[in-house]
């Protein structure tokens, strides 16, 4: 659905994600239109990853997660994927469950090499290390790179939370390494001091990222993104803060938490009242605050995230926002995908591919010698049936009758060899 510039939203769809209705939007000629009978579509409803070209004034943000750290299998953790039209992407946020939804969308993984965290809860920043260690056995052959704050301690910042990663890792690292070519197991690093206020972090390409300072126990960012007179703002997780009143003041896309309100958390999570208000007003936005802030801040498009979007708490969320703002609202949910430029936004729901496989190598591949890499002991070669050893070879050597290839089993010939 398009937004103009006075667009507003008030309908309700029944799976708790809130759509639009405008006015300005009716053709003047309600003539009936034929569609052909076997060209693709004029148009669609729905955006389905990688079928359209993302014009080279144009923004493309995908929803990859828009839940809570409760598990679920509706909506995962934190993400929001970045799509520009001059070929640049960005991954702010990466927490549980978003993995599969950014593979889901079936983009080369040597194009997502910048990952921008605003804290390292786990519900923000807990798949990055399955994002990062199995990046080879995706195709993934370039090195990522990673933006996140400074710790209040040396031993809580990202470096060093990168550090121990790589070390609770290590045998994975060194496993997948020798298996699959491994220049994807490459990590670039970048802290920045999370206080500083519109802080550049990233410049490159015509490409602007900034940092706020946010209000979520300390060390914890948001961002701001500015492309071709664009600008993307991500709270991460936040109180409203001054800072993004006059930093975020005006963003074409504006992407804030607010929080599932306290009666919602006693009933479904369980929390005690304190709990509930502590945890969901005190280091998060309520709905309020957040359509206090969008009403201060005036983006074209406000969108909320970070509750479960279901019929009720949607509702629930929906109406406590309207208290205070009466702006272009989306409520966020898995896959909804907006298209920005300066004329209009789009929102559609997108469609993934359920059962993806990995996106093509972009280059050519370098396969290790496995064999030397992660050499085969003595016990494991005492361990091995001999019977599934053989039909293993037996196996591999129909594989090079039929492909025209000349592979070995690194260690299921070892035990034949004289």
């Amino acid at each position: 659905m398009m937004h103009s510039e006075s667009y507003f939203r008030t309908v309700v769809l029944s799976a708790g994600i809130f759509a639009a209705s405008a006015t300005n939007l009716i053709a003047e000629d309600q003539g009936p239109s034929e569609w052909s009978r076997t060209e693709p579509y004029p148009n669609q409803t729905v955006y389905y990853p990688g079928t359209e070209t993302l014009g080279p004034d144009e923004m493309r943000i995908i929803a990859c997660g828009t839940g809570m750290p409760q598990p679920r299998l509706k909506q995962a953790a934190a993400c929001f994927l970045v799509e520009l039209g001059n070929g640049e992407k960005f991954i702010f946020d990466m927490g549980e469950g978003s993995y599969e939804r950014i593979m889901a969308l079936g983009i080369p993984l040597d194009q997502l090499d910048k990952v921008f965290l605003g804290h390292l809860h786990l519900d923000h920043a807990g798949d990055f290390p399955a994002f990062y260690f199995t990046g080879p056995v995706n195709n993934r052959l370039t090195p990522v790179r990673l933006w996140g704050p400074e710790g209040i301690k040396p031993e809580w910042g990202t470096k060093a939370w990168a550090d121990h990663m790589m070390k609770m890792w290590a045998w994975e690292e060194a496993t997948r390494g020798a298996a699959v070519d491994p220049r994807g197991l490459q990590l670039e690093v970048n802290e920045f001091d999370w206080k500083a206020v519109n802080n550049v972090i990233f410049d490159e390409n015509g490409v602007q990222v900034r940092t706020l300072p946010a209000i979520h126990g300390e060390q914890a960012v948001s961002f701001l993104l500015e492309w071709n007179d664009l600008k993307f703002a991500f709270s991460s997780d936040t109180l409203p803060t001054r800072w993004w009143r006059e930093h975020a003041d005006g963003a074409d896309l504006a992407i804030h938490e607010c929080f599932t309100p306290p009666e919602f958390m006693i009933e479904k999570y369980g929390f005690e009242p304190s709990e509930a208000i502590f945890v969901g007003s005190q280091g998060h936005t309520a709905a309020q605050a957040f359509g206090k802030i969008m009403s201060e801040t005036e983006p074209r498009l406000a969108v909320c995230y970070h509750f479960q979007n279901d019929h009720d708490i949607a509702l629930a969320v929906y109406s406590a926002i309207r208290e205070t703002y009466s702006g272009p609202l989306d409520l966020a949910a898995d896959f909804m995908t907006w298209n920005v430029t300066k004329n209009e936004i789009r929102t559609r729901q997108g469609v993934p591919n359920e059962e993806s496989f990995p996106a093509p190598v972009q280059m050519a591949k370098q396969p290790p010698d496995s064999a030397a890499e992660f050499p085969f002991s003595e016990f494991d070669l005492e361990s091995m049936d001999l019977g599934a050893a053989e039909a293993t070879n037996d196996m591999i050597e129909a594989f090079n009758e039929r492909s025209g290839n000349d592979e070995v089993g690194a260690y299921t010939s070892l035990p034949f060899k004289e």
